[in-house]
């Protein structure tokens, strides 16, 4: 279920800044906690509360009552599983005794997908109590990753019940209690830096589904209503970004990357749980975890705080798994885009649309080829949007496919217009994420799932709005070196007072921070366009700095789609 990755690499080559550590407490239950858990017999989980008696706001993790009753029961007898799936269900539990993580890897990659693409297209893969009884054996760290992959594949390939949303949230609570709970020595377990990713981004996925679901409650029944009433703690956004910061400071994973920069003993730095490849990676997934958790609740500042102790402008731990470095490229971007750091968010864009666009040949393999492209498809047009709003070079292979995309759009964008805001308003909901509340549901029968996105949505229009005179402005500004104000006025017919307020616009809208060192937070204050101009008295005085054209670049590029033309007819022949 991942994209193909090479053998792992166990030593940190990014330089990072360490951030005052957060002293985060201990979030999760004892072992005793997997077993007071009680199956009956199909109908469902038995209601299970814990509390940590050690904090003062420790998680409640909760399960509600199956909705079906036991004739609508999911339990797969024995003998209906085929003997391939039970054989791959043998050989994935070996794995896991023998911790072999090139073996898992695999497994994952490999078996999972084609198991499914053969018997469980259209259903879902054996229930994991048919499972222990098939194979004999109810290893609680089996039976955990193997539901893991369970209720992704119904997230996937199915519609998931409330059951289904509820039952996945206490595997994901068993997991990390397993992973986080080990309090004298760090668990053995090693998995591949792929399933390890997919973990992480899961769970965001799996919360930010259960909260849209959450929030459509003109789609619930009474029952439903009184669930989601009973158990504001499942899939609670608090709980959530507890376990989030919980496998940072349990990895140490920012002191690391500090000591990766400055010098010092990595070793002392990492401690007895971050020297583990499974709590490292953990904890540095969990960073870009936290970014897009922050980016879906609107808070770009400290989604990009998060990010302090990461370089972008360096290869880094995300760079190892392809759908984490083009998840972290896209947030970034969009939070500089949502703060008006156009430039910032363009170089962010231009950087991973050109890596996408050099490596698609691998991505192809990958199951994640889809999400990839979805993503690069969504950063083309956020790409545009913020070329139309702050005009500068950009790459010349990433700006051809951007023309070749939306072109016309772009050219409907750049006029002083009305009519432009619909077409920042398609593309904007087009490749947005998909926004969440933190607040919890009111329950007055009102569905709230899109007031998030349009309060959004709002906010990035009323900037649109204020800007839209600009391109004109600066269309007749580009033609001249001296312009009268009244001339100028009578173009956009205009009075002069409305002209000088638009100037001022025009100065304030293109002065931007820009990112040059340090944290993704920093930067100066400075003009990124190519044209800058100053009044003295009534006479605007205009400077236009142009780029040198890289022409070998352009006969590069089309000798190499001659070739590929002259390739392409010879086997036609």
């Amino acid at each position: 279920m991942s994209s193909n990755k090479s053998k792992r690499e166990d030593e940190i080559d990014e330089d990072e800044v360490v951030a005052e550590e957060v002293e985060l407490p201990s979030v999760f239950a004892g072992d005793a906690f997997v077993d007071s858990i009680d199956y009956d017999g199909g109908a469902g989980f038995s209601d299970v509360a814990f509390v940590d008696e050690r904090e003062s706001y420790a998680i409640l993790f909760l399960v509600v009552h199956a909705a079906h009753s036991p004739a609508d029961s999911t339990f797969v007898p024995v003998a209906t599983i085929p003997d391939v799936v039970l054989n791959f269900l043998r050989h994935f539990q070996q794995c896991l005794i023998d911790r072999s993580s090139y073996e898992l890897l695999g497994v994952y990659e490999n078996s999972f997908n084609k198991i499914t693409e053969k018997f469980y297209q259209k259903s879902s893969w054996p229930n994991p109590e048919s499972v222990v009884a098939a194979l004999g054996d109810d290893d609680p760290i089996f039976l955990i990753l193997y539901k893991e992959l369970y209720y992704r594949h119904i997230y996937a390939k199915l519609q998931p019940t409330m059951e289904d949303r509820f039952n996945s949230y206490v595997n994901y609570c068993d997991l990390f209690n397993y992973i986080l709970n080990s309090s004298t020595e760090p668990s053995d377990l090693e998995l591949p830096n792929q399933w390890l990713w997919d973990i992480i981004d899961e769970f965001i996925y799996q919360f930010q589904s259960f909260c849209q679901f959450r929030a459509k409650l003109s789609s619930k029944n009474e029952v439903e209503l009184e669930t989601l009433k009973e158990r504001p703690d499942v899939w609670n956004v608090l709980n959530v970004l507890n376990v989030l910061y919980s496998l940072i400071q349990k990895s140490r994973i920012n002191e690391q990357l500090w000591v990766s920069k400055n010098g010092g003993d990595m070793l002392e730095a990492a401690g007895e749980f971050g020297s583990r490849l499974l709590y490292r990676m953990l904890g540095y997934f969990s960073i870009v975890g936290l970014l897009r958790v922050h980016c879906l609740l609107g808070d770009y500042t400290m989604a990009l705080k998060t990010m302090e102790n990461v370089e972008l402008s360096k290869k880094g731990l995300f760079a190892r798994v392809t759908a984490c470095h083009v998840t972290t490229y896209y947030y970034v971007g969009f939070a500089y885009m949502m703060m008006r750091r156009y430039s910032d968010a363009i170089k962010a864009f231009s950087h991973i649309l050109l890596f996408v666009s050099r490596t698609k040949q691998y991505h192809t393999r990958s199951y994640q080829y889809e999400v990839i492209s979805k993503k690069s498809e969504q950063m083309y047009a956020l790409l545009t949007m913020c070329v139309s709003l702050s005009p500068q070079r950009v790459d010349e292979n990433v700006h051809t496919l951007m023309r070749e995309k939306y072109g016309e759009q772009l050219s409907k964008m750049q006029k002083e217009a009305e009519e432009s805001l619909p077409v920042f308003e398609e593309l904007f909901l087009f490749a947005c994420p998909k926004f969440i509340s933190p607040a919890p549901n009111r329950f007055d029968g009102s569905s709230s799932a899109h007031a998030p996105t349009n309060h959004q949505l709002r906010i990035f229009l009323n900037e649109v709005r204020q800007q839209l005179l600009v391109p004109t402005v600066r269309s007749y500004l580009k033609l001249y070196t001296t312009l009268r104000v009244d001339k100028l006025a009578s173009f956009i017919e205009k009075t002069p007072e409305e002209i000088r307020t638009e100037l001022l616009v025009y100065k304030h809208k293109t002065r931007q921070r820009r990112w040059e060192s340090g944290t993704l937070l920093d930067g100066e204050y400075s003009a990124p366009t190519d044209l800058d101009f100053y009044i003295k008295q009534d006479m605007i005085h205009i400077s236009e700095s142009k780029g040198a054209r890289r022409i070998g670049d352009w006969f590069i590029r089309h000798i190499g789609k001659f070739d590929e033309t002259i390739a392409s007819l010879q086997r036609t022949k």
